[in-house]
């Protein structure tokens, strides 16, 4: 059944195949036995064959394209175009045709485009504030809007404005001062606005400040200061800046013209007249229009200067002159109603003196005369009383005398001085030549005299035993009346620097610093007798009494208003000083010196520094010598009794110096400090003296060289006691300086130390020398005891080397007070701390016996159960040491 269906299929199949291949034939060929052509063909020849209907005009409407097919055609609508009923595609009898399609709606344009539809098409425009890329209204395909840069237009935003580009589109901005007629700063061109200027002065007021005024500007503006003010930067148009007022009576001295007083005010200043100058207005003057006059105060009140007195009206001011016969206590020429009057001419100055100063009472109570004398007349007058020669004669001698009697104290100094000014004012006028030199035992005078009708002028110069004077002739004349004489003197004192060498309690020194007189005393006096406030400096040319190349000078006068007086540096000035040489410049006359400022050495850190360790180094080494010869009992001597006490007194000494050299806050205290200090290094040289002794009484006697421990006491302390108390006795207030507890320098009051200390050292150095020659002679005798002469000889170059440590260690303590202190210092420092250290190497560590001693007592500190085993035989060779003890104390046997 399966083979019979399969075969009868296969035979439909076939007849299938061949009635489609008899029909395609037809179709191909036509049905050329067939009557008529089917609809879509034409008969050609007897042949249906195809006809092409797109041939017929319009057969498929406007906005269309004809496509033929077999037997049939169809119609598709161009580009852009579509049927109302949606397809592209149809044909004639469907009655249909295209429309034109609207691509504007849809977004078929991008971003930033306008579409614009067309008939068949549309257009892309890029809207306002935008461009195509490569120009023209439309855009291509593919391409998008760019943004048009409005700002590249020139003048797009006007004037005085600025024209900023956004993102399809602009603005515009005002330009810094301006601002459009709204009142905004941003606009755009099509609000057709402007920028106009903006009035800054008038929206603000206060813009600019105090003390300004603003002015407006094209889109701006600036201030200026106000008349009267200005800017502190100093420019006259501004934006930020202060106006500060101006000073015009500081920037124009002048500005007020003579006699007349600028006062500064807000903005502005005012002219005051000045005190004794009115303005004839009645007013005070502004600006330099007006004048001052000068008021006539004589005129206005005849009683202005009292009684024995005459007015005289001078410029801005006026003065009173003394009647005959009446004279002003300071010797002044004239005064104002606010100084003193005139009263009784006395001579009570001259009279004083010469009861303070009993030797110039005969030359005084004549020159007292002459001043009596010169009361009953118009002072002063010339030619009167006896010759003016042997006046000043007689005046020299009495000071001669006087200086010549030793040194004076400060009221002394006080009288002297102002007696020998007076003086010679008096005796000037009377002397017949007009120059005159003099020279005494203890004074040189130069002095001038001038008469003339009208005062003289110039220069003039007085050279005197190491001092010049140089001033004018106006100074001696005076300025205010001429006498018809000027007279200029100068005398030197030789010996008086002596006497004032201490009276320096008027100068601030610093510290450290002290003074001394470095140039002899002059007296310069004139016949002016104001000369308390000179016009015209005077200058002085000092002649050094010691080379000085470090300078430090300073020009003083003698002050007699102080307490018992003192010298002063008031009024006068130092104008240049080398080291033989110093110039001095004052405005008053007196009696003038040069003092040179003394520096002591500056306490350098490293000085301090070598003194604290070093004589701490120093103290440790003299405790453990004082412990090891109290305390250790078999090395107790003679010797070691002197050692222990010079240790004693090094010790003290060096504690003492360490814990109060600087206390001189306490003057007592001070005292006290130095006269211990005295009193211990005194007794330390001592006891090294008394080793010298003792070692000279080993080696020469045989027997009995011991010394009795009261004749070592006497030595060691009675001696230097003794000395301290002669040196207090006659100097107490030399124990204590401003700067250190020690001896002072003054008077040579050092020299209580420094003088011992040699006669110590030359005496130990005799013993030393004499001990030395005397071990050389029993070195070379024939039967020496060489044991004991040994030991000597160790003894003796121990005792020299301590002389030397000692000995050294002072002679630069005495070098060091000269100019160069820093270098002797330094060796005085250095010495005095080693000699603890050097003391404690040469009789303890140096030592045998003490060596051995020290083993001892190590060992019953590491041991001490040694002890009790050693306690039998210490007891059974107890006589053996008694009998070696008295052999030490005999011939000093042991170290």
């Amino acid at each position: 059944m399966r083979v019979l269906r399969f075969f009868t299929i296969m035979n439909c199949r076939i007849h299938v195949l061949i009635l489609a291949f008899h029909l395609a034939m037809l179709t191909e060929h036509g049905l050329s036995d067939i009557e008529g052509c089917s609809q879509g063909y034409e008969k050609v020849n007897k042949k249906c064959i195809d006809e092409d209907e797109c041939e017929e005009e319009g057969i498929c409407g406007e906005n269309a394209k004809c496509f033929n097919a077999i037997g049939s055609y169809t119609c598709m609508c161009d580009n852009g175009f579509i049927t109302l009923s949606g397809s592209m595609n149809y044909t004639a009898d469907e009655g249909l045709e295209c429309k034109d399609i609207n691509e504007c709606h849809q977004n078929i344009c991008g971003p930033k485009a306008k579409c614009v539809n067309s008939i068949g098409s549309y257009n892309c425009k890029c809207p306002v504030g935008f461009k195509t890329p490569i120009g023209g209204d439309w855009l291509h395909r593919n391409e998008t809007c760019e943004d048009e840069d409005e700002c590249e237009e020139e003048g797009i935003c006007g004037e005085n404005a600025k024209c900023f580009n956004a993102i399809g589109s602009y603005t515009c901005m005002c330009d810094n001062g301006f601002i459009t007629l709204s009142g905004s700063v941003n606009y755009t061109a099509d609000e057709g606005l402007e920028c106009k200027d903006k009035d800054e002065c008038l929206e603000d007021c206060e813009i600019c400040g105090k003390n300004t005024k603003c002015v407006n500007i094209g889109g701006s503006y600036f201030c200026t200061c106000n008349n009267g003010f200005k800017s502190l930067q100093g420019s006259v148009n501004f934006k930020n800046d202060t106006c500060n007022d101006i000073n015009e009576c500081f920037d124009n001295k002048n500005i007020c013209g003579p006699n007349a007083k600028c006062e500064n005010t807000i903005g502005s200043y005012s002219c005051i007249c000045i005190d004794g100058f009115f303005s004839p207005t009645g007013e005070n003057r502004k600006g330099q229009n007006g004048t001052c006059e000068d008021i006539d105060e004589c005129a206005l009140d005849y009683t202005l200067c009292g009684v024995n007195a005459m007015c005289k009206n001078t410029q801005g001011i006026y003065v009173c002159e003394c009647n005959p016969g009446f004279v002003l206590k300071s010797g002044k020429m004239n005064y104002t109603e606010n100084e003193e009057q005139c009263e009784d001419f006395t001579c009570d100055v001259i009279n004083s003196s010469s009861q303070t100063l009993p030797k110039l009472k005969g030359a005084l109570s004549e020159i007292q005369n002459i001043c009596l004398n010169s009361k009953k007349r118009v002072m002063p007058l010339v030619s009167i009383g006896p010759d003016g020669d042997a006046l000043l004669e007689s005046l020299l001698l009495a000071i001669d005398d006087l200086l010549s009697g030793g040194p004076l104290n400060n009221a002394q100094v006080s009288a002297l001085l102002k007696v020998v000014e007076l003086s010679l004012r008096i005796i000037g006028p009377l002397m017949e030549h007009p120059e005159t030199s003099k020279s005494n035992n203890h004074t040189v005078l130069e002095l001038l005299v001038q008469r003339n009708a009208s005062s003289p002028q110039g220069p003039v110069s007085l050279s005197c035993s190491q001092a010049q004077l140089d001033c004018h002739w106006e100074t001696a004349a005076g300025q205010d009346s001429y006498p018809g004489f000027a007279t200029v003197a100068l005398l030197t004192y030789k010996g008086l620097e002596t006497s004032c060498n201490h009276s320096f309690t008027g100068l601030e020194a610093q510290k450290g610093q002290s003074f001394q007189m470095n140039s002899k005393v002059v007296t310069a006096t004139v016949s002016n007798k104001n000369t308390s406030l000179l016009k015209d400096s005077v200058n002085f040319t000092f002649s050094h009494l010691k080379e000085a190349d470090k300078g430090n000078h300073t020009c003083v006068y003698w002050d007699s208003e102080t307490t018992d007086g003192a010298w002063s540096k008031r009024g006068c000035f130092l104008v240049q000083s080398n080291a033989t040489h110093t110039v001095c410049s004052c405005k008053h006359l007196s009696s003038f010196a040069v003092l040179l400022a003394l520096y002591d050495m500056k306490e350098t850190y490293q000085l301090q520094l070598i003194t604290w360790v070093g004589l701490s180094l120093s103290q440790l080494c003299l405790f453990l010598c004082i412990l090891t010869f109290s305390l250790i009992r078999a090395i107790r001597s003679t010797r070691n009794t002197i050692h222990l006490n010079l240790c004693i007194s090094l010790f003290i000494a060096n504690l003492v110096f360490l814990v109060g050299i600087s206390r001189t806050e306490n003057k007592s205290g001070c005292a006290v400090i130095a006269g211990i200090l005295h009193f211990f290094y005194l007794a330390a040289l001592c006891w090294m003296c008394l080793e010298g002794v003792h070692l000279f009484r080993m080696v020469v006697l045989v027997f009995n060289t011991t010394i009795r421990p009261l004749y070592l006491m006497l030595g060691g302390y009675g001696v230097p006691a003794v000395i301290v108390a002669i040196s207090a006795i006659y100097n107490a207030q030399g124990y204590g300086t401003e700067r250190h507890c020690w001896l002072t320098l003054e008077d040579g009051f050092i020299w209580s130390f420094f003088g011992p200390v040699s006669v110590i050292i030359v005496v130990s150095v005799f013993f030393f020398l004499v001990t030395v020659w005397k071990l050389a002679q029993k070195f070379s005798s024939l039967n020496p005891d060489l044991s004991k002469l040994h030991k000597i000889k160790l003894f003796t170059i121990t005792a020299v080397a301590q002389l030397c440590v000692l000995g050294s260690t002072w002679i630069f303590g005495c070098f060091q007070f000269n100019d160069s202190t820093l270098p002797m210092s330094y060796l005085f420092t250095i010495f005095n701390c080693l000699q603890g250290f050097l003391l404690y190497v040469m009789h303890c560590l140096l030592s045998k016996q003490v060596r051995e001693e020290y083993g001892k007592i190590v060992d019953s500190v590491c041991a001490p159960q040694k002890l009790y085993s050693q306690f039998t035989s210490n007891q059974s060779s107890s006589s053996k040491s008694q009998n070696s003890k008295s052999v030490q104390n005999t011939n000093e046997s042991q170290l």
